[in-house]
């Protein structure tokens, strides 16, 4: 596959912004994915995305294929034209549910057997299967099968995850290579915490040529001390001139230092799942809108934030909502979210061609250590 889908447009040091280029339109990196894991952002409506800067969100294959189905989205158009959205769609390859399902699944050679969570039909995706999925749906970036592992596991089980993993990537690149069909497809490292495994599992990715690479297999119980060691030491035998996407991972110091060290593509629900509790984002760090402190505070969520939420509403009023369970919180907190994350990568492309990458996540992180309210 060849690399004229990912531009680099400016570097330092590691950093790098750039282009990738999709079937649905251009995507400037580092960028960040939203989740929309049933075909949806939670609370929110595509005309509201795009407005607040969202420039492409990752859907799951798992649930989408269980309900409404593949074969559904396909015949109303593709998934873009069932949800309404022009722009770019990410699909997983049901890998993390591997992980998050692990009681009604059995990973095999040749695949991974889930047991539905809604009826208990039994479902068999296969590398093929998952890529017959992704392009019923339309998907513009997607994924082969892997096996996710959670944290933690024994060296000899993740390197079976590895060879598992890597077999499963060439069958569907071979598979896929044979279709008539103009999507990227990345190719998933994984490993656990063995840096020797990752190197390993990168080496032989890699070889393969997909038009991307993701570091899976991370956030699912080990430090973040363990989660920055596989990333660190993954990412210096990933191709620079190819698009890197670490998978999961979305704390806002988090993502400042993946751009810091190279990485292109983020993604994960923390943005608008807190929001649904509460949770909200700021410059000056994370606030807990439930907290009796904002009772009576006239102030907006964030006063230099120009999201709607923030343009009329004061955080004593978001609180009330909250209080009283008002389904309104839940959106004017995911519209506000959702518009600081895209704000937060707008500002990354900033000052990494400012040069000032550095300088300014040192400021970051000073704001966004501990919980919300800490």
């Amino acid at each position: 596959m060849d690399n004229s889908h990912f531009e680099i447009k400016t570097k330092h040091k590691n950093a790098r912004t750039g282009i990738l280029k999709t079937k649905s339109g251009d995507i400037k990196t580092p960028a960040f994915m939203p989740v929309a894991t049933l075909g949806d952002i939670k609370t929110i409506p595509v005309w509201d995305l795009k407005k607040l800067g969202v420039q492409l969100f990752i859907a799951n294959t798992y649930h989408l294929h269980i309900r409404p189905g593949e074969k559904l989205i396909k015949s109303l158009g593709g998934l873009h034209s069932f949800m309404g959205w022009e722009g770019p769609i990410a699909t997983d390859s049901g890998g993390f549910q591997v992980y998050s399902l692990s009681t009604i699944r059995k990973v095999q050679s040749d695949g991974i057997l889930f047991s539905s969570h809604i009826d208990g039909a039994p479902l068999h995706f296969t590398p093929k299967k998952v890529i017959d999925i992704q392009i019923s749906l339309g998907s513009d970036i997607m994924m082969p099968l892997d096996e996710c592992a959670g944290y933690p596991i024994g060296k000899g089980y993740a390197d079976e995850v590895v060879l598992r993993t890597n077999r499963w990537a060439e069958e569907a690149i071979d598979y896929y290579r044979g279709l008539d069909y103009n999507a990227l497809l990345f190719g998933i490292i994984q490993g656990s915490t063995y840096k020797d495994l990752r190197i390993k599992a990168a080496l032989e990715i890699t070889n393969l040529n997909f038009d991307g690479y993701a570091i899976g297999g991370l956030v699912v119980g080990e430090s973040k001390e363990q989660t920055w060691e596989v990333i660190d030491a993954t990412i210096t035998y990933l191709p620079e001139e190819k698009v890197r996407y670490v998978m999961g991972i979305g704390k806002v110091d988090d993502i400042i230092r993946g751009a810091l060290n190279g990485i292109d593509l983020f993604d994960c629900v923390i943005p608008t799942r807190n929001a649904r509790t509460g949770g909200l984002y700021t410059w000056e760090g994370k606030i807990n809108i439930n907290n009796a402190r904002y009772k009576d505070d006239k102030r907006s969520i964030s006063e230099s934030c120009k999201c709607p939420t923030c343009k009329f509403y004061s955080r004593a009023y978001l609180r009330h909502l909250f209080n009283v369970n008002e389904i309104l919180a839940k959106y004017l907190a995911t519209v506000h979210n959702i518009s600081f994350y895209a704000e937060l990568m707008r500002e990354i492309r900033k000052n990494i061609k400012k040069k000032t990458i550095e300088k300014w996540y040192k400021k970051m992180i000073t704001k966004y250590e501990g919980g919300f309210d800490d």
